[in-house]
């Protein structure tokens, strides 16, 4: 028998660190390939496994290993409450890339505009996966699988496509960016293929992504508050699309 902490040693820096019951579930769920998976606990994560995911019990009961706490600890930067951790083979680019240029799109594309939060991001790519949109595309420096990014996303990278892009290498579809400045979103029909930008936490939409958008819009908001959290707002954005002729997923 294969050695599962030898196995993910040697895998950890090409692969996704799946952190937690919640982001091996979902990504067990959505066709990801896990070549490891541990837990200090097998039949406490089994008890989850019947309790919340009965449709991939037997998958997980066959991926898990059982190892000391301190072995697990040693292999993730933040043990997580439910003590499992899992490795996963990332999607390839290309792979990515073909999913956000097909058409006809059933749905948007969420675009990041240089986001600084890897939490923001994660929550992002838990939503967008809950209202099925084709995708979540981010651009500046910030990995959209970095492992923070992967937890806050409850491993629901797998249920969506996920990718950084250069502005210029965005997929085709009409722009509509979130600003202060726009029109009433809730006077907008958003269409289907649309990719919805949303500005940096801290300084909006760059001056590239805007020379880019087709259609400003801004979500209502009570005058003197600052401004919403970029999942909110995402949230709002999606939920609107999600009211009009769309049937949900």
């Amino acid at each position: 028998m294969t050695d599962p902490v030898s196995v993910w040693h040697r895998l950890a820096d090409s692969h996704v660190l799946l952190d937690g019951f919640h982001a091996l579930k979902h990504a067990v769920r959505f066709g990801a390939a896990v070549p490891v998976a541990v837990t200090v606990d097998r039949a406490a994560a089994l008890a989850l496994a019947d309790e919340l995911a009965p449709d991939v019990r037997g998958t997980l009961d066959a991926l898990l290993t059982e190892v000391p706490e301190t072995t697990y600890a040693s292999l993730v930067p933040r043990p997580h409450p439910t003590a499992v951790a899992a490795l996963a083979v990332r999607p390839t680019r290309e792979a990515q890339l073909a999913k956000l240029a097909h058409t006809p799109r059933t749905a948007p594309v969420v675009v990041l505009d240089n986001p600084r939060n890897l939490g923001n991001a994660g929550a992002v790519i838990r939503l967008a996966a809950g209202f099925g949109a084709t995708g979540v595309v981010t651009t500046g420096t910030l990995d959209p699988w970095h492992p923070t990014v992967v937890r806050g996303g409850a491993g629901l990278h797998f249920a969506t496509a996920v990718e950084r892009l250069a502005v210029a290498e965005l997929p085709a579809g009409p722009v509509f960016a979130l600003d202060p400045e726009g029109d009433d979103l809730r006077g907008v029909k958003l269409p289907d293929d649309a990719l919805l930008a949303f500005g940096s936490e801290r300084s909006g939409l760059s001056a590239e992504l805007r020379a880019r958008a087709d259609h400003l819009l801004s979500l209502p908001m009570r005058p003197q508050v600052s401004s919403y959290n970029l999942a909110t707002s995402v949230a709002m954005s999606l939920y609107h699309w999600s009211s009009g002729t769309h049937s949900a997923p």
